[in-house]
């Protein structure tokens, strides 16, 4: 990773010069929000499969004895029974049951886990995590952004495409399920998860490999795809985006995620509030809509019953 102007860099920054992409200001790193169009790409993701750099997304690992326990005080699902090799979908909440964040959490080990929080979002993150960790826990909390890559490749080809990297079987890991594997020699992090509404892996590596899997998938046929891409995917797919369509002023009823909520557990620090939201019901909630004509729904324009 790199920096410039105060805006940071992934490991592919160069990778996405040399592809001509249109660099933008984004959660602070210069990223890619364009190669050759949106439109494009989007449908490249659909049809065949597209690459996404998302080394900008936080990547915290969690070890320790303690690990499991701290992490059920703060997410919203019951991480003792996350299984090893599994992933859940959470939201993290403060006392009042406000979204500091959505994530994933991976269970890699008995006492081993690692998050994915969103870029802007790590450092509050990071605080929150800390703040519930007693002083002699024996825990650890290691941000690895840097010294990592990520990778999204997504699409009906993806997984053929990234098969053809690795001796690993990736037919036998299901959606939601995460396993290490060497791909073109380089230790691995393969989750079969996304942020685009179709099938794929996500690929944590290291740093100085990116560039080798980026070009290794885009010399099988998968097309660079930028943030302009993954948006109109995700939000086609009814995906939330935190700072966007929710944050600490929205509680997981208001925004529909309440499946990903298990307010009953002992030590849950949002559990007492999200509680009597879900009995009381939640006083607003937010709801997709779908346009029927060619008109485009802009942020902020409201939105009327035609009465």
């Amino acid at each position: 990773m790199s920096t410039s102007d105060n805006f940071d860099r992934t490991s592919l920054f160069e990778t996405h010069q040399r592809l001509n992409a249109r660099i933008v200001e984004f959660a602070g790193w210069e990223m890619p929000i364009q190669y050759g169009g949106i439109l494009e790409e989007v449908n490249q993701v659909r049809s065949n499969a597209g690459l996404f750099d998302v080394s900008h997304m936080g990547r915290l690992e969690i070890e320790g004895p303690y690990a499991a326990m701290m992490l059920d005080r703060v997410l919203s699902v019951n991480v003792p029974k996350l299984r090893q090799g599994r992933a859940r979908y959470n939201v993290i909440c403060d006392e009042n049951g406000g979204i500091i964040d959505d994530c994933i959490i991976y269970r890699r080990g008995a006492e081993k886990f690692l998050l994915i929080p969103n870029a802007s979002n790590t450092p509050p993150v990071v605080k929150w995590l800390e703040r519930w960790t007693p002083d002699d826990a024996q825990l650890t909390i290691t941000n690895v952004t840097t010294q990592t890559a990520m990778i999204a490749c997504q699409g009906p080809n993806s997984v053929e495409y990234l098969q053809k990297l690795t001796e690993t079987d990736l037919s036998a890991v299901r959606p939601f399920r995460a396993i290490d594997a060497q791909v073109l020699g380089h230790d691995s992090f393969l989750a079969r998860t996304g942020y685009t509404g179709e099938d794929g892996f996500e690929i944590i590596l290291p740093a100085e490999a990116a560039s080798d899997i980026w070009g290794g998938l885009m010399d099988l046929g998968a097309a660079a795809c930028g943030l302009g891409a993954r948006d109109v995917l995700r939000l086609e797919a009814g995906l939330l985006l935190h700072g966007n369509d929710m944050d600490t002023s929205i509680n997981p009823y208001e925004a529909a995620l309440d499946k990903f909520v298990d307010p009953d557990r002992d030590g849950y620090v949002a559990g007492q509030i999200l509680r009597k939201i879900r009995d009381e019901g939640p006083s607003r909630k937010l709801a997709a809509f779908s346009m029927i004509g060619r008109g485009i729904p802009r942020h902020g324009y409201a939105i009327s019953d035609g009465q």
